[in-house]
């Protein structure tokens, strides 16, 4: 009994450490979730923050968000370029180096942190500068604070250079290299770290007991369909599922699924930079599909409304980073069958609206039946299924066949079937 109670006291005295991925496109959501771990290790006495980072990069603005909150953070934070095959590049490779201990697994490499338009597009002479010595600048803020080398970091900027964790070490562009996590804590236990505002803290990570973040259910529902790819296909089923609702009323759970895969889809498109050119073809695309069931056009219009989505989902996005874009195939794959599907029901539709009434007063109207009494000019009829007071404008014999031609509240008006002189039959 002694024994064990001895244990769990080592165990509630160990170090804690709260960890961290940053391991996809950095967003605004990255931003979230690293300050979260941040609050986290504030509230529960950690000792570090460590956040491991395998990513090609992402938006400038949100990899700035979330340096800010690295910086102002009350407990050291710790960055890690892991598992071995990873990358810090980009946007990465400032968070890699606004750590208070900046460190690497082997096999990893970051870098390649030109600043790039979005879109992918040229920059003038003037602006492409401006950005360049703005991105410099701000990494050499950050370097120079935690006494590395800033001239090769600048190199990363401006001359798109990468580092393996080799270069990066004897560049003293990190701390340490650490083959896996354990021997990156067991390096870090005794080193002192010069944190926020000066002070100097000494790390104890004996036995420490590492602690992974927990993600809010929005943060892991935003992190499940960041990637566009599964944005668009969100987007094009939930939008799917809505139509069918609305041309068959009453069926409920398709528009319920839809709107629920719709939205999702918005929510993950909006953390993401918009080519507004790309969503005026997904717009056009739709009101193609519209004018192919409505009009007769030999399949133009349908084709074109194909073409225009195609290239709208591709150029939805608006990212320099392959990550970060909607791939072809994946356009393509959604858009045929989406277009096809879409063109088909909406020809059903319009077919519909156009067909002739079958129910109500007007679906009787033409509606062939037969005499059960004389007509004289009142008398039963059986129409449609159904029993009738009649009335025709001349004697009908009982047996013969007559048509609807109008209808008076409950009394149904009728004339013998052409070419039947009201016979009987």
């Amino acid at each position: 009994m002694f024994s064990f109670l001895s244990v769990l006291r080592v165990i509630g005295a160990a170090p804690l450490v709260v960890a961290v991925d940053v391991d996809g496109v950095v967003h605004p959501v990255t931003v979230e979730i690293v300050s979260g771990a941040i609050e986290q290790a504030r509230e529960q006495g950690a000792e570090i923050v460590l956040v491991r980072i395998n990513t090609p990069g992402g938006l400038m603005t949100a990899m700035r968000e979330t340096i800010e909150k690295m910086m102002a953070s009350p407990v050291p934070v710790v960055t890690y370029v892991t598992p071995s095959g990873g990358r810090a590049a980009s946007a990465g490779f400032f968070l890699l180096e606004a750590g208070d201990v900046a460190a690497m697994a082997p096999g990893t490499n970051t870098g390649a942190a030109h600043p790039v338009m979005l879109g992918g597009g040229e920059m003038d002479a003037v602006t492409k500068q401006k950005v360049e010595n703005d991105a410099a600048a701000y990494l050499r803020s950050l370097v120079t604070r935690r006494g590395r080398n800033t001239e090769l970091a600048e190199k990363a900027v401006l001359e798109s250079k990468s580092f393996t964790e080799k270069e990066a070490l004897d560049g003293k562009l990190i701390e340490l290299v650490a083959r896996d996590q354990a021997a990156l804590l067991e390096s870090l236990h005794g080193r002192e770290v010069e944190h926020i505002e000066g002070t100097k803290v000494t790390l104890n990570l004996e036995n420490a007991r590492v602690v992974e973040y927990e993600k809010s259910l929005r943060q892991r529902i935003l992190s499940a369909v960041s990637d566009p790819n599964i944005a668009l296909l969100l987007l094009v089923l939930g939008a799917l599922g809505v139509y069918i609702e609305f041309s068959s009323p009453g069926l409920i759970l398709p528009g319920v699924a839809g709107a629920i895969l719709a939205l999702l889809g918005l929510a993950a498109i909006s953390v993401l930079p918009i080519n507004w050119m790309g969503a005026a073809l997904l717009v056009l695309a739709l009101a193609l599909f519209v004018l192919e069931a409505k009009f007769a056009s030999g399949g133009i219009l349908g084709a074109g409304g194909a073409l225009a989505m195609i290239l709208g989902a591709v150029l939805l996005i608006d990212s320099p980073l392959p990550e970060m874009r909607i791939r072809l195939i994946t356009a393509i794959a959604l858009t045929l069958p989406f277009a096809i599907l879409t063109v088909f029901l909406l020809t059903l539709a319009l077919k519909a609206r156009a067909a002739k009434v079958t129910t109500g007063s007007d679906g009787m109207i033409d509606q062939v039946g037969v005499t059960l009494t004389a007509l004289d000019p009142l008398g039963r009829v059986f129409v449609h299924g159904e029993y009738w007071s009649a009335e025709a404008d001349r004697t009908v014999p009982e047996g013969a066949r007559v048509r609807v031609v109008g209808i008076d509240g409950l009394q149904l008006k009728v004339e013998p079937v052409s070419g039947e002189g009201g016979e009987k039959i």
